[in-house]
């Protein structure tokens, strides 16, 4: 089964991976702009998300085995690898498993450690969609608002929404399988994982996923790691702040 890519530009292969409730097509504009540097930028959507196929199973070695088979497939080798939140676990465990396929790594705002389950009110919010009733985005913004207040979490996960037919909303990814696996999300890279390539984590200031109890974790799974704190941004950095996300994994690049 073929995982679903936007590929933008040529040069250095370039992939990106988005986090949990996500797509590619969030990394859109961020993805031009690599790929007018030199880079060919593959926007991937993991399974269950997305344009990608649904499947009943769901955790990372799967999405390592899909990444894998993406990269074989298209015959991609000596990788830039980036991945956000959940995509940014994967990439991380993709490294220490592949790291002759990884030439330099970067992890957005997410830590090798255990998280606890929190997506629960979103998941929730999603599932509250009656499509025979919902015939607007709007509306589906409305219903969500009653669980989810932020409204930029709230455009972020509508973008989920497509017409599968002409009057017909539906939601691109697997609802329910994400729904009975939300625990892998959390789950922790294994204890001896490890990758000795270039490694850049960024982290937003607003931010709680990367604290400094992470600061050891991180340094003993990617002993050859920087942390770069993105000013004015939360978790999803690379949206609140652009210019100096990007001009951080530049700068790291080159």
């Amino acid at each position: 089964m073929e995982l679903y890519a936007n590929v933008l530009g040529e040069g250095k292969p370039f992939i990106i991976l988005h986090g949990f409730l996500g797509m590619g097509d969030n990394w859109k504009t961020l993805g031009q702009q690599f790929s007018e540097i030199g880079y060919e930028v593959h926007l991937v959507d993991q399974r269950n998300h997305g344009r990608s196929f649904h499947d009943d199973n769901f955790s990372y070695e799967d999405m390592v085995n899909d990444l894998k088979h993406y990269l074989e497939t298209n015959d991609l080798d000596d990788i830039v690898l980036l991945g956000h939140s959940m995509g940014g676990k994967t990439a991380m465990l993709f490294a220490t498993q592949y790291p002759e396929m990884v030439n330099k790594l970067l992890v957005a705002d997410i830590s090798p450690r255990y998280y606890p389950i929190h997506h629960d009110t979103i998941l929730n919010g999603l599932s509250s969609f009656d499509f025979a009733e919902l015939k607007s985005r709007g509306a589906a913004d409305k219903q969500l608002a009653q669980y989810v207040s932020d409204f930029g979490t709230r455009q972020f996960l509508l973008k989920n929404l497509y017409w599968k037919e002409k009057g017909q909303l539906a939601l691109r990814m697997n609802l329910d399988v994400l729904k009975e696996h939300v625990a892998e999300v959390g789950e922790s890279l294994p204890m001896h994982a490890k990758f000795e390539g270039n490694t850049l984590f960024l982290r937003g200031d607003k931010s709680e996923y990367i604290g400094h109890q992470d600061e050891t974790i991180i340094k003993n799974h990617f002993p050859n790691s920087k942390i770069v704190t993105i000013a004015n941004a939360g978790h999803w950095l690379h949206a609140e702040n652009p210019e100096d996300f990007y001009d951080a994994v530049v700068s790291f690049l080159n």
